[in-house]
């Protein structure tokens, strides 16, 4: 008997999947395309049972799959005894976290790409994973195809991770680099980024920073070994940033990405605590991350043995996102085969999660400025009142177009913050111009 024979007379892992949209079909395709690789992967083969859909009637194209599969009752699909592993590619939070916590407590399974969810309420999930003795994945939900969560969940367990900053919405880095190259104005790269498909007709999840957040969240949890939602993170979208702040970027030899920063480090009582904030700011462009371009994501994990580590890659599409799935799917279909688990949640730490006024930034502030002698003096004053320190002054124009654009050293974000609310009540400034944050770089 064959290798191959004795392979395929093991019984099935039997699989449901939740949602037949973009990325769903493309995990239909790759379970098809991949069957025989899958199986000597996995040491048995991959049984799709059903697949719940919203609307029964739509037309899925040429999907290589028996349309009797298909159901629109999922909570039925999930409770059926033939199911071992439930994939979860719908999306939303409370109707996805109830199918979810009874497939868990039921020991089977999840494979999940919902961030939202995971972001929202990820404990539940890791508590009813725990309770039914269940595997819970969900490598797709941050940066799709990207091999990032399982390295920071496992490989870099024996070390401590201090810093993870990275470029996660390839829609937001798309129009940031379009306006670097081009530079066009947010409203014409956003324009040109829906027409090639980057930006949804809706792009506020994207472009005001809450996809970003959800994934900053899902990041922090598992470098820092402490649960964080997406409500302890601090967020700023990037709708503000215009051609201006772009091309003074680049004056001063950087660029402007929306980060997801998380940072491990001391607080005011020198308690440990984390940081996890999502915002635009410059960056120096001999930053890792600088370069990265196109609607592509990168992730920087800083390490106290490991060093700089760098993660590169799509981080959107049907296809990349699938790819991610099909891993999960195979590490849990592995799992069930030797009758072993995954490794669980580690929360630990449970570090305090600090405010964003705690947080130490560099601020860029251009301003505005009436043009009369003793100018500088005063908005130097008022730096000093707030005891932060200025790291360089630029002065340029006359008259109406007078401008003053300040760079600061490290200061806690609050201090940063009264200094621009104190400037905006001078009367020798005529407006703030824009206000940005620094990073990467010595400050």
């Amino acid at each position: 008997m064959s290798p191959a024979t004795e392979l395929t007379e093991k019984p099935a892992v039997r699989l449901a999947l939740l949602g037949c949209g973009t990325v769903g079909t493309e995990v239909v395709r790759l379970l098809h395309e991949q069957a025989d690789d899958l199986t000597a992967r996995i040491g048995a083969p991959l049984e799709l049972v059903g697949i719940a859909v919203r609307r029964l009637g739509r037309e899925r194209g040429d999907l290589p799959i028996d349309p009797a599969l298909f159901t629109s009752d999922a909570l039925g699909l999930i409770k059926r005894d033939d199911v071992d592993i439930v994939i979860e590619v719908v999306g939303g939070i409370d109707t996805a976290r109830t199918w979810l916590v009874e497939a868990l407590h039921a020991g089977k399974s999840v494979v999940t790409a919902n961030k939202a969810l995971l972001a929202e309420d990820g404990g539940t999930l890791h508590d009813a994973a725990a309770q039914g003795g269940a595997d819970l994945y969900y490598e797709a939900a941050v940066a799709g195809a990207i091999p990032l969560l399982r390295p920071l969940r496992e490989s870099l367990h024996g070390d401590r991770v201090t810093a993870v900053t990275g470029i996660v919405n390839g829609t937001t880095n798309f129009i940031l680099s379009s306006m670097a190259s081009t530079g066009a104005g947010f409203n014409e790269a956003l324009e040109e980024a829906t027409e090639l498909g980057y930006a949804e007709a809706d792009p506020t999840a994207d472009v005001e920073g809450f996809d970003a957040a959800a994934k900053a969240a899902i990041l922090a949890s598992l470098a820092f070994h402490t649960r964080v939602t997406a409500a302890d993170v601090f967020r700023e979208g990037m709708t503000g940033v215009t051609a201006g702040d772009m091309a003074s970027a680049k004056e001063m030899g950087c660029t402007i990405k929306l980060l997801c920063i998380a940072q491990r480090g001391s607080g005011p009582d020198g308690d440990e605590t984390v940081s996890v904030r999502v915002h635009p700011a410059m960056i120096p462009l001999t930053h890792p991350l600088a370069g990265v371009g196109d609607a592509f994501n990168a992730v920087f994990v800083e390490a106290e043995a490991a060093g700089p580590l760098m993660f590169y890659g799509r981080g959107a599409g049907g296809r990349p996102t699938a790819s991610a799935v099909l891993g999960d799917i195979v590490a849990a279909a592995r799992n069930k085969i030797s009758g072993t688990r995954a490794p669980s949640e580690s929360n630990y730490a449970k570090l305090r999660v600090r405010p964003i006024g705690e947080s130490l930034t560099r601020y860029h502030i251009s301003l505005d400025v009436a043009e009369r002698p003793g100018v500088l003096a005063t908005v130097a004053g008022v730096f000093a009142q707030h005891e932060v320190s200025i790291a360089t002054v630029r002065q340029s124009g006359r008259a109406d177009d007078a401008k003053l654009v300040i760079v600061t050293h490290s200061a806690p974000d609050a201090a940063l913050a009264a200094t621009v609310e104190a400037l905006a009540g001078l009367d020798i400034v005529r407006s703030i111009a824009s206000v940005l944050r620094v990073e990467g770089g010595a400050g």
